[in-house]
C-alpha cells in the first residue's frame, strides 16, 4: 500500500511527478492549466445527484466500482483550457462517501481528459484510498519510464486512449504504440473509450495491441438496433473469443434513447455478458461527465446490476474477481 509519507502531492516523488516535468509537457501539448478558466462550469454542464436513493440490492464482499472519476478542485488540480468541458468539482472525499454508501470496497478511477496528462488529482485520491484503489491514467507522449514506475507505486495499472472526436481526440497512432510499448514493461493494460462510428478506423490498431485492452461503456453500441445490428456485430467480431478484450457493461444511462431505467439497453448488456462472462467489468461513472439530458441516480444504476446479471455467479464475477484478475493480481 502506497502511503502519503512515501507519495505525496506536496513532497517526495509525487511532487516530483505533478510539477514541473508534467506542467511543462502539457504546455508543449497545448494542454497547459490556466487559473483564468477554473471557476467556468461549462454551460448546461450537470452536477452529480445530490442524494442518490440508497440501492435495494446488497453488493457482495470486495466489490469493485471500476470506472469512475475525480474532479478537481479546480483551485488545486486545474483543468486544462483545451478540454472540451469544464465539469462541476467532483472530489476524492464526495467519491469515497458515495462509494461507501453504495457498498463498494474496491475502486478504479480512470482519469478524464479535463485534467489532461495532469493526473495529479487522480494519484492524489490513489493514495487517500490505499490499496482498495487502483488508477487509469492519460499521459504524455514523452514519458518516461520513472515517472511511470511512480504511477505504478501509487496504484496505476492502465492507460487511457480517447478515440472519440468530439472529445478532441487526436494523438496520433505511432504516440499510441510508444506509449504502449512502455507500459507493457509495467504489466499495465489498456482501456479505450470510442463510440461505434469510430471502431472502423481503430480496430486493425486494437488487434496488434500486445496488451489487454478494456473497452469502455459497452462500446458505444446504439440501442436502436439491439445485438442483431451491425454495429454490435462488429464489436463482437473484435472481442469474441480472444481473451485479451475485456469489457465494461457499463454506461446504459449514456446510450438509453428511452431514459430511466435505462431498460433498453437490457439486450445489448446481456448479450455481452454472454459473450465475455470472463472479461466483463462494470462501474458507475460518477459524477457522470457530459450526460445532458438528466443526472443518473446512481443508487438506481447499482440496482441495475441485478438486471444486467441475474445470476449471483456472473454478478460475483462482474464486481469482484474480474476486478481482482485485473487490478489486484
Amino acid at each position: 500500500m502506497v502511503s502519503a509519507s512515501m507519495i505525496d502531492y506536496h513532497s517526495g516523488a509525487f511532487r516530483y511527478y505533478a510539477g514541473a516535468a508534467i506542467r511543462a509537457g502539457n504546455q508543449a501539448a497545448g494542454l497547459s492549466p490556466d487559473p483564468r478558466t477554473q471557476t467556468v462550469v461549462s454551460p448546461g454542464y450537470l452536477a452529480f445527484h445530490p442524494d442518490p436513493k440508497k440501492p435495494d440490492i446488497t453488493l457482495p464482499d470486495l466489490a469493485c466500482d471500476s470506472h469512475c472519476h475525480v474532479f478537481g478542485p479546480g483551485d488545486v488540480f486545474p483543468y486544462v483550457p483545451t478540454s472540451s468541458y469544464i465539469p462541476v468539482d467532483a472530489s476524492k472525499e464526495t467519491l469515497f462517501q458515495r462509494h461507501e454508501f453504495l457498498g463498494f470496497q474496491r475502486s478504479v478511477i480512470v482519469q478524464a481528459s479535463c485534467h489532461g496528462t495532469d493526473n495529479s488529482a487522480m494519484v492524489d485520491a490513489l493514495i487517500a484510498g490505499g490499496d482498495a484503489y487502483r488508477g487509469i491514467a492519460i499521459v504524455r507522449p514523452d514519458i518516461d519510464m520513472a515517472e511511470l514506475e511512480q504511477l505504478h507505486e501509487a496504484g496505476v495499472r492502465g492507460v487511457r486512449f480517447n478515440f472519440v472526436k468530439r472529445l478532441k481526440a487526436a494523438q496520433p497512432v505511432e504516440v499510441r504504440r510508444a506509449i504502449i510499448d512502455r507500459i507493457a514493461r509495467l504489466g499495465w493494460h489498456l482501456v479505450v473509450y470510442f463510440e461505434t462510428e469510430d471502431l472502423p478506423g481503430i480496430e486493425d490498431f486494437l488487434k496488434e495491441v500486445p496488451v489487454p485492452v478494456v473497452i469502455d461503456h459497452m462500446g458505444r453500441v446504439p440501442v436502436e438496433g439491439g445485438p442483431e445490428s451491425e454495429a454490435f456485430a462488429r464489436l463482437a467480431r473484435l472481442i469474441e473469443g480472444d481473451d485479451k478484450f475485456w469489457i465494461k457493461v457499463s454506461g446504459s444511462e449514456r446510450m438509453s434513447e428511452a431514459g430511466p431505467p435505462y431498460s433498453d439497453v437490457d439486450r445489448i448488456a446481456h448479450a455481452l455478458v454472454a459473450l465475455k462472462r470472463d472479461r466483463m467489468l462494470w462501474g458507475t461513472d460518477w459524477p457522470h461527465p457530459n450526460i445532458k439530458s438528466h443526472m443518473p441516480d446512481d443508487g438506481q444504476l447499482v440496482d441495475r446490476l441485478r438486471i444486467i446479471c441475474p445470476d449471483p455467479a456472473d454478478l460475483h464475477r462482474l464486481l469482484v474477481d474480474n476486478p481482482a484478475e485485473l487490478y489486484w493480481r
